[in-house]
């Protein structure tokens, strides 16, 4: 009764839109001794975030004197887009660059498993038995739900839910569409893994190609006034 009160403050929209972050954080966040008890539920998470931009808001009222009327609410707003990506947007990323740094060697080692002639389910089994990794984790779930009563197409449209990472969705999505329409899926994985494979060497010369800025920033920070340092000391000393 209490938790449809609650409710009720609450846009439905906003409720969705939450539990549908929590899933995209992954498995490591229903384990209570990891996690803030904010990432408990939606309404959990919805009413820390409120309750504390409030505290917020009333601490800047408080401390901040004639500008109390200004400041407070500026510093709130930030508070409160700020606690959304402290929570949400920067683990959700982190994750996202784990799952695809991940699913180039899963998916090699499933396809290879679906060429000895195992079945899609089977091979999965085998893939994830073998294999310690957040995307492994991800397809135990899946193949646990199939284990209890769902298709293995259903698990995997519900599997995509969880996964923030674009590029693992659309192998997903290629997986059970070939399913479907009856393709060979050893040829649909392969083109997959090329995709992954091109798109981690796009990656890395990216990485690359940004040394160059990094370098430069550094030598403006630290190398160039240490350089002009030593050239302008000796002159500053004779002067004084």
């Amino acid at each position: 009764m209490r938790d449809s009160k609650i409710k009720n403050i609450y846009r439905r929209k906003d409720i969705e839109k939450t539990e549908e972050k929590l899933k995209m954080l992954g498995l490591d966040f229903k384990n209570p001794k990891k996690i803030a008890f904010f990432y408990k539920n939606a309404i959990t998470y919805l009413n820390t975030r409120f309750l504390s931009s409030f505290l917020v808001f009333l601490f800047v009222l408080y401390k901040c004197g004639n500008m109390s009327y200004i400041l407070a609410p500026t510093i709130t707003i930030l508070y409160y887009y700020l606690f959304y990506i402290v929570t949400f947007t920067i683990p959700i990323q982190k994750r996202v660059r784990k799952l695809d740094h991940e699913a180039l060697s899963f998916f090699e080692i499933l396809t290879l498993t679906l060429e000895s002639g195992r079945n899609l389910e089977h091979a999965l089994s085998i893939a994830v038995f073998n294999v310690d990794s957040e995307i492994a984790k991800e397809f135990k779930k899946t193949l646990f739900e199939v284990k209890f009563g769902k298709s293995l197409m259903e698990s995997l449209e519900d599997m995509k839910n969880r996964i923030p990472s674009e590029s693992i969705n659309n192998i997903l999505l290629n997986i059970t569409q070939t399913n479907v329409f009856g393709n060979s899926i050893i040829e649909t994985m392969y083109n997959q893994i090329d995709f992954l494979r091109e798109k981690q060497i796009l990656e890395i010369k990216g990485q690359i190609s940004k040394i160059p800025n990094k370098i430069s920033i550094i030598s403006v920070l630290f190398i160039v006034p240490l350089i002009l340092i030593l050239v302008l000391g000796p002159v500053v000393i004779g002067y004084l």
